[in-house]
């Protein structure tokens, strides 16, 4: 399935002002269970073909997630082969009962496999708008804004970096361009790099990010001990809970934090 310019409605939300938002990003390896550093030889193979174990873990994901506002996505399967032709963000957002959804396809391995990004929220996104970024094909990110445009808007940015460190500061300087100027932000996703890293000492540099997150461990999610999983945001949003939820459904553990919005930032659901 193509990516969709804008946010696909499921249901109908009564307008409801939020003052607290709970974010979460989580790379779902597209539905594979990975507890093992030997499980990404042995099931390679799940990386491409279907799998029977994808729909249980799916629906164990869209449990965990029910308690969120707005979740971000990384290795979402856009309805290839290998996920029986489940666009896996819209199954989620289904099945966890958020209203709002958005899929990015940024990598097709013919109709095998679709890699994406995806958004699940429960308050309506007023733009949304992929971006390719820098480096090989297969990596995008995703930017949402909430709210009218100015000073009284939200915006959301979900991405999931390369896997070498050249690529990753063309892409955080090209990230970095794209939200410098936006009052408040929220940046989530698979950044394959560390705290204090080169790439996220650009980011931060660059930007009025901050990272509340820096010393909890995501990765690998049976023996957590890097932090590659990240949500910064800019000071104007106040963080008040943070957290590495354990929940071993991937190789990344998924992150949760929950931020107090300023008072022009209430937005409707």
């Amino acid at each position: 399935m193509a990516s969709r310019a804008v946010a696909t409605s499921l249901k109908t939300s009564a307008a409801v002002n939020k003052r607290h938002i709970r974010l979460a990003s989580f790379n779902i390896q597209t539905g594979i269970t990975t507890s093992s550093y030997r499980d990404y030889i042995i099931g390679s193979w799940r990386h491409i073909w279907p799998s029977q174990k994808r729909l249980p873990n799916l629906i164990r994901i869209a449990h965990l997630l029910r308690s969120f506002d707005v979740v971000g996505l990384q290795e979402v399967d856009g309805g290839g082969v290998r996920s029986h032709h489940i666009v896996q963000t819209q199954y989620l957002a289904e099945t966890a009962g958020f209203a709002y959804w958005h899929n990015q396809v940024n990598r097709r391995i013919g109709n095998l496999a679709l890699h994406s990004n995806g958004l699940l929220s429960r308050i309506k996104p007023d733009f949304i708008h992929d971006y390719k970024l820098p480096g090989l094909p297969g990596r995008g990110a995703l930017l949402a804004r909430f709210g009218a445009v100015g000073e009284d808007a939200l915006y959301l940015c979900i991405l999931h970096l390369a896997l070498s460190r050249r690529a990753r500061l063309k892409q955080i300087a090209f990230v970095s361009e794209l939200i410098r100027d936006l009052p408040h932000v929220v940046l989530m996703g698979d950044l394959n790099c560390e705290p204090n890293s080169p790439e996220l000492n650009l980011l931060t540099s660059a930007t009025e990010l901050c990272d509340p997150m820096c010393e909890l461990k995501t990765f690998p999610s049976w023996r957590p001990h890097k932090m590659l999983d990240h949500i910064l945001v800019t000071p104007s949003l106040l963080v008040t809970h943070v957290h590495v939820i354990n929940f071993a459904c991937s190789d990344h553990l998924p992150i949760a934090m929950e931020v107090e919005l300023p008072d022009q930032l209430a937005v409707a659901a």
